[in-house]
């Protein structure tokens, strides 16, 4: 079976969403985050073909963990930057068997479930699939086997990322297909884009400054 690896963080107010805090403050963007993680449930929901784990950060004292995944294999985040902890859950992922792995965030409003299919049917004719972010970086991540080069020497949660990553791909001689471009919401203009580009999504009184 594939396999929907999916990194998250328990809702802490001060400790997601850090950078939408400094414009909107910390209990907004703690709401902003629920809300983001109720999206991305929904849209996971439906891929029954695929075992979907879930890779949570350490929480801290404050973590509501009454928001849990229910329904779904959970497993901590290893230690390490972001690039270790991605590779060590791909790892986990083909040691368990699974002739292919996708990974995403929770980051990405855009992101929905025909997205995640064609990604997974990518993956019968490619060696590598991108979801690419406008940031720079990118909002998912699909593979067969594990190319560790992938995840070594990026400056991650920079606009590097996506560029670097591809060119260790084109050294790798790795055929690479990339899915559209999305925004993430990391800071307060991503949230004022997404409210003017999809007015209705976010619930009643979401607001930027």
């Amino acid at each position: 079976m594939t396999s929907l690896l999916i990194f998250a963080r328990y809702p802490e107010l001060g400790k997601v969403k850090t950078r939408l805090a400094a414009g909107v403050g910390e209990e907004e963007a703690l709401r902003v985050y629920r809300w983001l993680l109720e999206h991305t449930r929904a849209v996971v929901g439906p891929l029954q073909e695929v075992r979907k784990t879930v890779w949570l950060a350490e929480p801290g004292p404050g973590a509501d963990r009454t928001d849990a995944w229910l329904g779904f294999e959970q497993w901590p985040q290893p230690a390490g930057d972001l690039g270790q902890k991605m590779q060590a859950a791909f790892t986990q992922a083909f040691a368990d068997g699974a002739p292919a792995a996708v990974i995403i965030g929770t980051d990405c409003p855009g992101l929905t479930t025909d997205h995640l299919r064609a990604a997974f049917t990518a993956l019968a004719t490619h060696d590598l699939v991108l979801g690419p972010a406008a940031d720079g970086g990118y909002y998912l991540l699909g593979m067969k086997q594990l190319w560790p080069n992938l995840f070594e020497l990026k400056a991650w949660s920079t606009a590097s990322v996506r560029a670097d990553t591809l060119a260790d791909a084109r050294r790798l001689g790795l055929r690479v297909h990339q899915l559209p471009q999305l925004h993430d919401i990391d800071t307060a203009d991503d949230l004022r884009r997404w409210q003017q580009a999809a007015p209705g999504t976010l619930p009643d009184g979401f607001g930027v400054l």
